[in-house]
C-alpha cells in the first residue's frame, strides 16, 4: 500500500457464481476495492462455476505467468443433444439416440487423453480478422478454425447415467471443455454439450481454498487477498544481494553464480524477504523482467 492509487495490491481466489461473467467479478472487485486497476486469469463462460484468480495493483503484471498454469475442471456432460455453443446457453441443432454405454463411453475417453488437436468453439473469445468469433456466431456466420494444439494430463470418468456423463479433465492452458464434450459426442455418435462446468483448480489454487463472491466487502477484502508472489511460486526463488538488488531496480544485468537457479525465469526477493520481481537468465547474466 505504497501508493495512493493502489489501494490492494495481490491475488484474490474467487470462486465464481453460476451466471456472471468473468468480467461481472472484475468490476464487483473494483466496486469493492475502490480502485481501477483489477484483472483476471483464465476466463470462466457464465455457465461455469469456480477458481478465477482476480490480481490487484501491481499484481496485474503477473497474470501471463498463471494463465498458462494446468487448469482442473468437474463437467456435466449431456450426450444425444447438440447446441450451437457446445453447452446448455445454446440452441439445440441436433438430437439423436444414445446407443452406446458406460464401457463405450470409456473407450471413447482414451482418444483424448494427451497431446491432442483441438477445434475452439464458434461461440469463443478467440479472433478472426480482428473480431471476436461470437460476434460473427451471433449473425450466423461461420469460419473455419483451425485446430490448435493443448494437452489433457488427466481424463478420469466419475459417473456415467446415461445420458448424462461426469467428467474430471486436467488440462492445458487454452483448451475448452465446450469442445470436448463436444467431440466426444461426436466420437460416440450421438452428438453432447456442456450442462455444468465447475474450474476446481488453476496451478496451486483450489476451489476448497477459494472466496465466495458474496462474501467480499471493503471490510474483508483485505482478508482474503494474498500476496502478488503466490501467482508465480512455482518458479525457483532466488535471493538477492543488495548490490544485485540495487541492479534489478535499475534495470541493470548482472552476473550469474553458480549457487543461483539454472532455470530461465526466476522470484527474486532481497536480503529481508521482500518481494523484487522476476529476472530472466541469458548469456550467462541476470536481467530483469518484471521489477516491483
Amino acid at each position: 500500500m505504497t501508493d495512493a492509487s493502489l489501494p490492494f495490491e495481490g491475488v484474490l481466489n474467487i470462486d465464481k457464481p453460476l451466471r456472471l461473467t468473468s468480467h461481472d467479478v472484475v468490476s464487483q472487485v473494483r466496486r469493492v476495492g475502490h480502485m481501477r486497476r483489477v484483472g483476471h486469469a483464465g476466463t470462466l463462460d457464465p455457465l461455469a462455476t469456480g477458481v478465477l484468480l482476480i490480481f490487484l495493483g501491481r499484481a496485474t503484471r503477473l497474470i501471463e505467468y498463471v494463465a498458462e498454469q494446468r487448469k482442473t475442471y468437474e463437467t456435466t456432460i449431456h450426450l444425444g443433444l447438440e447446441t450451437d455453443t457446445y453447452d446448455a446457453d445454446g440452441t439445440v441443432v441436433a438430437t439423436r439416440p444414445v446407443a452406446v454405454s458406460a464401457a463405450d463411453v470409456s473407450a471413447a475417453l482414451h482418444a483424448f487423453r494427451g497431446d491432442i488437436a483441438q477445434v475452439p468453439p464458434m461461440y469463443s473469445a478467440l479472433k478472426k480478422d480482428g473480431q471476436p468469433l461470437y460476434k460473427l456466431a451471433r449473425r450466423g456466420i461461420e469460419v473455419a478454425r483451425p485446430a490448435r494444439p493443448v494437452t489433457i494430463y488427466e481424463l478420469d470418468l466419475l459417473s456415467c447415467e446415461l445420458p448424462q456423463v461426469r467428467l474430471r479433465v486436467v488440462c492445458s492452458a487454452g483448451t475448452y471443455i465446450r469442445s470436448l464434450a463436444h467431440d466426444l459426442g461426436q466420437t460416440l455418435g450421438c452428438g453432447g454439450h456442456v450442462t455444468a462446468l465447475r474450474r476446481t483448480a488453476i496451478g496451486p489454487f483450489t476451489v476448497g481454498e477459494a472466496t465466495p463472491l458474496a462474501a467480499l466487502n471493503p471490510e474483508t477484502l483485505p482478508h482474503y487477498l494474498l500476496p502478488g508472489d503466490v501467482a508465480v511460486r512455482h518458479l525457483p526463488q532466488m535471493t538477492l544481494s543488495a548490490e544485485e538488488a540495487a541492479h534489478l531496480r535499475q534495470g541493470r544485468r548482472w552476473p550469474r553464480l553458480p549457487r543461483q537457479p539454472e532455470a530461465p525465469l526466476a522470484r527474486v526477493y532481497d536480503e529481508v524477504g521482500t518481494f523484487l520481481g522476476l529476472a530472466a537468465a541469458a548469456d550467462g547474466e541476470w536481467q530483469p523482467r518484471k521489477v516491483f
